[in-house]
């Protein structure tokens, strides 16, 4: 049951991203707003708990459910739109830590110099690449134009 439900939520966030990612403006408005109500969530809970807990302000009903009702909405349009984790960790924690990569505060200077000289020689590779793809381009059109 909870993996069907699991499932659901996954194929509805795909199929939310999916279209989102056509119109990337209102995807980034409507992934603004669920940060910002998300963390106005966690605020206003903070806020709520320490006065009622520290500072024995009377208990209301409405400033219970302000935060943790801000930090629901927020959580789920967060959730439904793909936004939650890749804002909160990023792709790139996330790819090195399947890859088993070490973090960049672990690596050694001589790690990070080679790293950066293995994209440096790929951005040289690609940089010719760039260049044989002009090549190409003006010898077809050449060729093109004589006939």
């Amino acid at each position: 049951m909870t993996n069907k439900i699991i499932n659901f939520f996954d194929k509805l966030e795909d199929k939310i991203r999916g279209k989102l990612s056509h119109y990337p403006l209102v995807y980034a408005f409507l992934g603004g707003i669920g940060m910002v109500l998300f963390w106005r969530g966690v605020w206003h809970t903070a806020d709520f708990l320490s006065a009622v807990v520290l500072s024995n302000e009377p208990f209301t009903f409405e400033s219970l459910l302000d935060g943790p009702l801000s930090l629901v909405i927020g959580g789920g349009m967060l959730l439904i739109t793909g936004v939650f984790v890749s804002g909160f960790i990023g792709s790139r924690l996330i790819i090195s830590g399947l890859s088993g990569e070490k973090k960049l505060a672990e690596k050694t200077k001589d790690e990070i110099i080679t790293e950066e000289d293995q994209i440096m020689g790929l951005k040289k590779s690609l940089d010719k690449v760039g260049e044989e793809i002009v090549k190409i381009k003006s010898e077809i059109k050449k060729h093109h134009h004589d006939k």
